[in-house]
């Protein structure tokens, strides 16, 4: 016979019977919480049902507003102006290290540094490596103007943005240089850091450079990178460039494009694979406005 369960249920004070739920005379909180809860979902069910309420969703189909969907400060910027295109990053070498960002200028803010330089341009030149002091010669033979750094709202919105992408602070920074290159001007194989004590008293060393392209260019006018450890037939745009461009790793100018390329090494060292120069134009006219950066504050 088997054995019986109710005096151990008894004696441990437990009814050998359910209570029935609807039978008590009062619910505890936890059971009308639960009442209501369940009320509350029949509610916003029936509700739905009848397209009286909705629910927001987010839509990959809308219309886009010509902004990148990544959270890129810059894009938040009042002062910018006009409206750049979808922005990415390239690799373009890693010996020395080189990159491309894609759209980081849009046209109005091209056309504007370019106005802005026109009434100023003047022959460009080079600095002396003995005396560190400027100089004329047939090694550079653009023209070009500098720029005072935060000299008006564009300016400074593009520096900040310059800063954003670089992760060096806008007083590191030199004032922008914009440069005009015709046909046959071109610019030979050159380091932009420095061998004398002259050039680093005020920030230091030049520690990375932006050149930003603010036209395109029919033929020539490539930034090369002679000593790379690399070559531009790896490129996508390898059978764009002139014989010129082709040397080392080469970039086709292009209207809004910025080239970062860093003359010092991770471990602080300057970086002799970041010889890079200006192949002739050969065809159009060539504008551009470089940024460069030192290591320390930058008086000016």
């Amino acid at each position: 016979m088997a054995p019986s369960f109710r005096p151990l249920m008894a004696r441990a004070g437990v009814s050998s019977y359910p209570r029935s739920f609807l039978g008590r005379k009062s619910s505890s909180p936890y059971e009308l919480a639960l009442l209501m809860l369940l009320t509350l979902s029949l509610v916003l069910l029936l509700l739905l049902a009848l397209g009286i309420f909705s629910l927001p969703v987010r839509s990959d189909s809308a219309p886009n507003s010509g902004v990148d969907s990544h959270p890129d400060r810059s894009l938040l910027d009042v002062e910018s102006l006009g409206i750049r295109g979808h922005q990415w990053t390239e690799v373009i070498s890693w010996e020395p290290r080189a990159f491309v960002y894609h759209n980081f200028l849009s046209k109005e803010e091209c056309e504007y540094l370019i106005e802005l330089a026109k009434p100023h341009m003047q022959k460009s030149a080079v600095v002396d490596s003995t005396t560190g002091k400027s100089k004329d010669s047939r090694v550079r033979t653009s023209t070009g103007m500098f720029l005072q750094r935060g000299q008006d709202e564009i300016i400074r919105a593009i520096e900040k943005r310059i800063a954003y992408y670089t992760f060096i602070p806008v007083e590191h920074g030199e004032g922008l240089q914009v440069l005009h290159y015709e046909v046959g001007q071109k610019y030979e194989p050159h380091f932009d850091y420095f061998l004398d004590e002259y050039n680093t008293r005020n920030g230091g060393q030049r520690m990375a450079t932006l050149l930003m392209y603010l036209s395109d260019v029919e033929e020539g006018g490539e930034t090369i990178f002679p000593n790379a450890n690399s070559n531009s037939s790896l490129l996508p745009w390898y059978n764009e460039l002139s014989e010129c461009g082709k040397k080392g790793v080469g970039l086709k100018p292009k209207m809004g494009d910025a080239l970062l390329f860093w003359s010092m090494k991770p471990d602080a060292t300057l970086d002799p694979l970041s010889l890079h120069g200006g192949c002739p134009v050969i065809m159009g006219n060539k504008w551009s406005s470089t940024k460069w950066m030192h290591v320390h504050e930058y008086k000016v």
